[in-house]
């Protein structure tokens, strides 16, 4: 499929595939999105020094990038896996402006570095932040209570509207550890209704730019 390099609303680029009509980030701003999302109602809800979290949909690296420099500030250990089935190439990682954007120039290496390490084994980007990417399909996930968070990041109901099953979301339900938490940009009723299903306390929340609503579920 066609994939391109567009810019959204906030100044910052993502990836758009074409033939779906579908990006990586909103349209209305990619880091400001993945700010709103993920740190205000994800991370934001711990204290606690050592997170362990699972990335839906690892992609562009943005939300693996946020989390970074913001646990960094915090002085917060995370272990953070990150899910992918199609990893981006380094020429599209490259052409990305996240680091520019959000004034992370002492994060650059870091960034460049989630991208470079393989995947399957271990990287320790900081002595407080370690990253696993895991080089796989959605459903295929089978942890059992492991993590605090989970962003879940996948493409939009859409074009996938298998990942946003009651079965996947079972398979959330049993990876994360009691109380804890999944947030996701999405707000569509049968998502909601499929969080519920399988046991989630599922809250809707003021979306980012351009979005109404959001999910935000505990466990």
């Amino acid at each position: 499929m066609e994939r391109k390099i567009i810019t959204t609303g906030d100044g910052s680029k993502t990836i758009q595939i074409t033939d779906w009509n579908e990006q990586y980030h909103s349209i209305h701003g990619a880091v400001q999105e993945a700010y709103h999302v993920f740190i205000k109602n994800g991370l934001d809800q711990f204290k606690n020094e050592e997170i362990a979290l699972l990335e839906v949909g690892f992609g562009t690296g943005l939300n693996a990038l946020i989390t970074l420099s913001e646990a960094t500030k915090r002085g917060l250990k995370i272990q953070y896996e990150g899910v992918e089935a199609f990893p981006v190439s380094m020429e599209e990682v490259e052409a990305l402006n996240y680091i520019e954007t959000l004034n992370l120039l002492s994060f650059k290496e870091h960034f460049f570095l989630m991208h470079r390490s393989a995947w399957g084994q271990r990287q320790k980007i900081t002595p407080d932040f370690l990253l696993f990417k895991n080089q796989s399909d959605f459903q295929e996930i089978a942890y059992q209570n492991l993590f605090n968070l989970i962003y879940f990041d996948a493409f939009g109901y859409r074009v996938q509207p298998e990942l946003w099953s009651e079965a996947i979301f079972e398979k959330m339900l049993k990876a994360l550890k009691p109380g804890g938490i999944l947030v996701t940009y999405s707000a569509k009723g049968s998502v909601r209704r499929a969080m519920q299903a399988v046991g989630f306390n599922v809250e809707r929340l003021p979306g980012p730019p351009g979005k109404r609503e959001m999910l935000r579920a505990t466990k």
